[in-house]
């Protein structure tokens, strides 16, 4: 009888141990589903991209690769705006939480948060591109010294991004004024050969972005200085390059090519000057914190 209660006993304590354990394990998954690290990507994020104006090229690019990525079945583009969109990124890093936004380079962001493109297998976001310098038909007979700083404009993405990041704690004209001062040898690249006018106006056609807002401020600091009144004018991509076309305004130094802008681009090519990059090395796309455990747009799962 003693060795049948010892038997009974080991058995009896065997089994307690054993259902513990699964209790254990079943309130590890609990735990786990509670703070959602079996929770797909998708549905931490809403299966939403958060992006920009509706207006945008990379707007219509981001449509365009949610359509073809059949991975992506049941995403939304959320259009937003640029702040927006930045409100939105320094939240989700602050608390961090997981997103995904539309970005690109050169842009202060990278400077100031820790993030990554998701690769892009089927290239539907372009990869690297240049932004282009086009100017109105007659603008080489009617201002050629404006003619000539413009298709000498040109710098690098750093310089651009190094404007963007100093004009987050002031205005973008005295980001300027201190990016010519620290780079004077650059600026007299692109005005050599010219001389100083008085009386002449000179009107750009921008985009609203900080890139853009970037290298008109620029430009418009070394026109002034020239003698030039400079208007800038921010609008749309659209009316961006039907001004141009039309010769309402002069130039533009926001020609992203040759995917983002390529649709406007090939709509009125016939009607302006290409005078080629003044900037390379851009690039769009589907951009997340680093911490995320993501590395490509077909990591992500589709809508259930």
């Amino acid at each position: 009888m003693v060795k049948l209660k010892t038997v009974g006993l080991t058995f009896g304590i065997a089994v307690s141990l054993l259902l513990a354990g699964c209790g254990h394990e079943d309130s590890n998954q609990n735990d786990e589903e509670a703070t959602g690290k079996n929770v797909s990507i998708g549905e931490q994020v809403d299966y939403k991209i958060i992006g920009i104006e509706p207006g945008a090229g990379l707007t219509e690019l981001s449509e365009n690769t949610i359509a073809e990525y059949q991975n992506l079945q049941g995403w939304e583009l959320e259009e937003s705006s640029t702040p927006g969109m930045l409100g939105s990124l320094e939240q989700a890093i602050r608390n961090e939480e997981p997103i995904i936004i539309t970005g690109w380079t050169p842009h202060w962001m990278f400077s100031s948060y820790d993030l990554k493109f998701l690769e892009d297998p089927q290239g539907t976001l372009g990869g690297t591109e240049n932004i282009n310098t086009l100017v109105r038909k007659d603008l080489a007979k009617d201002l050629p010294d404006a003619y000539t700083l413009l298709d000498q404009f040109y710098w690098e993405p750093e310089d651009m991004e190094a404007v963007m990041y100093e004009a987050q704690t002031t205005s973008f004209e005295e980001a300027a004024d201190k990016w010519i001062a620290q780079n004077e040898e650059k600026v007299n690249e692109w005005t050599k050969g010219m001389t100083k006018v008085k009386g002449k106006e000179i009107e750009l056609a921008s985009t609203p972005w900080d890139s853009e807002r970037a290298s008109s401020s620029v430009l418009q600091a070394v026109f002034e200085e020239l003698g030039y009144t400079v208007t800038i004018t921010p609008v749309d991509p659209a009316i961006m390059f039907q001004a141009i076309a039309s010769g309402v305004v002069d130039a533009t130094v926001a020609a992203w090519l040759p995917t983002t802008h390529s649709s406007f681009y090939a709509k009125y090519k016939e009607d302006f000057v290409d005078l080629g990059e003044n900037l390379t090395g851009t690039k769009n796309g589907f951009v997340v914190p680093t911490y995320m455990e993501i590395d490509s747009i077909e990591d992500l799962q589709p809508k259930q």
